[in-house]
C-alpha cells in the first residue's frame, strides 16, 4: 500500500491565500501583545508608586526605542481587534465563502495598516 505524501515541502514556494495570512497574523499579534503587556504593567506599577516613579516612567516612555515598542503594541492590538471582529462575523455565518473571506482578510490588513500609521502619528 503506497501512501501519498506531500511532494513540495519548501515553505517559501507555497502561496498562502489572504485568509491564511490574516489568520497567522492574528496569532502573531496575540503573541506580541502577550509579551509586551509585561512592560506596560511594569511601567504602570512604577508610575503609581510615587511622583518620582511617575517621572521615571515618563523618562522611559520618552526613549525612542520604547516608543517604537509601544507603537508595536498598539499596532498589534489594533490588528488583533480587527481580526477578532472579522472572526466573530465569520462565526455568525457571514464571509465564510472563499471570495468574501479573502476580501475581508485583505480589508482587515489594510485597515490595520491605516491604524498603525495613525498610531505612529499620534505617538510621535
Amino acid at each position: 500500500m503506497k501512501k501519498q505524501r506531500p511532494v513540495n515541502l519548501e515553505l517559501t514556494t507555497i502561496s498562502f491565500p489572504p485568509s491564511a495570512i490574516a489568520s497567522i497574523l492574528h496569532r502573531v499579534s496575540g503573541v506580541i501583545m502577550l509579551v509586551l503587556v509585561g512592560l506596560l504593567v511594569w511601567l504602570l506599577a512604577i508610575s503609581l508608586r510615587s511622583y518620582e516613579g511617575f517621572v521615571q516612567a515618563q523618562n522611559v516612555l520618552a526613549n525612542p526605542v520604547i516608543k517604537f515598542v509601544i507603537w508595536g503594541f498598539i499596532t498589534a492590538l489594533g490588528y488583533h481587534v480587527l481580526a477578532g471582529l472579522r472572526h466573530m462575523v465569520m462565526d455568525l455565518g457571514y464571509w465564510e465563502e472563499l471570495d468574501s473571506g479573502n476580501t475581508s482578510a485583505v480589508v482587515t490588513v489594510i485597515l490595520a495598516v491605516v491604524l498603525a500609521v495613525l498610531a505612529g502619528i499620534w505617538l510621535w
